[in-house]
């Protein structure tokens, strides 16, 4: 049976303009027996939109008893030049800052919570060598990694984030003094030495600055884009428009910026006091004509999640941030989706001898 074509000019929500119809959403319709279902495919993980969606289509339909049924078909995307895809890992997002301390990591923890709430099968590379922090703020820090045929199998969180780290791997009182091509050697075999589970996307979390992990990433790491995470202070914006500039360099395309501690709101009577700034993540962004993906509060729940480990009871705990996460890493997500897509695994490696 035809689709009606009431469904083509239905909105997705926080789409940037994407209908069903741009987005050739709607696979099946149907009516038998006075049941009528709908099938919308994206290209993109709409978890979080399913009861939105669906109360547009049933409202488009006049059928408030119709069936919707949402699912998810994510694909590899282009990356640099001469390099293919990961086993195992379809897109890989580099989230980069200029300087530390802006919350890069806790930046990290929280997009990959988000996007795997939103139905995506996530994983996270622990790529801050000297300072290793995603296995406390996903709440692994007390596993390991175990070894099947000489790899290492990425230890999984409570909600299946895969997560890969050199914290796993040393004691976390010791310190690493490596020169820069043994964190390079490190940071490949990290990644290439691990046996990802069909991942959708994996969060690199880099080190700040623009050195040996960097380079090591744009030459040998197939890397779909980046996010760059600051704070509103001029010293941080600075070291971010460096951060920017190293990818455009590279030919990593940036998919926005994300500001952190934009704000701080008093718990006791709702002040709010920019301490670093106002809006500086936002006119950076403007400036160099990338989206700006969000801006987040400086948090006393969200330092505390990240201690220990609960980045998933705060999301379901302090739903205003989660919303801000959420649209930060469903925009990451269409930036993706907007790329060419990859199709470098599909075909054989041809060594002329």
């Amino acid at each position: 049976m035809a689709q009606p074509s009431v469904l083509e000019t239905l909105a997705v929500p926080d789409g940037g303009g994407r209908t069903l119809g741009s987005e050739k959403a709607v696979v099946s319709f149907s009516e038998q027996d006075g049941r009528c279902r709908v099938v919308l495919r994206f290209a993109y993980p709409v978890a979080h939109l399913r009861d939105t969606l669906t109360a547009q289509v049933r409202a488009a339909l006049g059928r408030d008893d119709a069936e919707v049924v949402l699912e998810s078909r994510i694909a590899a995307h282009e990356v640099q030049a001469g390099l293919r895809t990961v086993h195992g890992v379809k897109n890989i997002i580099a989230v980069a800052s200029g300087k530390g301390g802006v919350g890069k990591s806790t930046t990290t923890a929280n997009l990959a919570q988000a996007l795997s709430a939103m139905g995506a099968r996530v994983g996270v590379l622990d790529a801050d060598l000297y300072g290793p922090s995603q296995p406390t703020m996903l709440g692994v820090a007390a596993q390991s990694p175990q070894q099947h045929k000489q790899r290492f199998l990425p230890v999984r969180n409570a909600q299946g984030i895969q997560v890969m780290s050199i914290g796993f791997l040393i004691d976390e009182a010791q310190a690493v003094v490596w020169r820069g091509p043994m964190v390079s050697q490190a940071l490949q075999q990290l990644l290439f030495q691990s046996e990802w589970d069909d991942v959708d996307y994996l969060l690199v979390d880099l080190p700040p600055g623009t050195g040996d992990i960097q380079l090591t990433l744009s030459q040998k790491i197939p890397v779909t884009g980046a996010v760059v995470v600051t704070t509103p202070q001029d010293i941080a914006l600075i070291d971010a428009r460096k951060a920017v500039d190293m990818f455009q360099k590279v030919n990593i395309p940036v998919f926005g910026v994300l500001e952190n501690m934009s704000v701080h709101v008093c718990p006791q009577c709702g002040h709010r006091q920019a301490l670093f700034g106002s809006d500086g993540g936002k006119h950076l962004a403007a400036q160099l004509g990338v989206p700006l993906l969000g801006q987040l509060p400086l948090s006393l729940p969200v330092r505390e999640a990240m201690d220990t480990g609960a980045a998933a009871a705060l999301h379901a705990d302090c739903p205003d941030i989660a919303a801000i996460y959420t649209r930060a890493a469903f925009a990451t997500a269409l930036a993706v989706a907007d790329k060419r897509r990859d199709f470098s695994s599909r075909f054989p490696k041809i060594v002329v001898e």
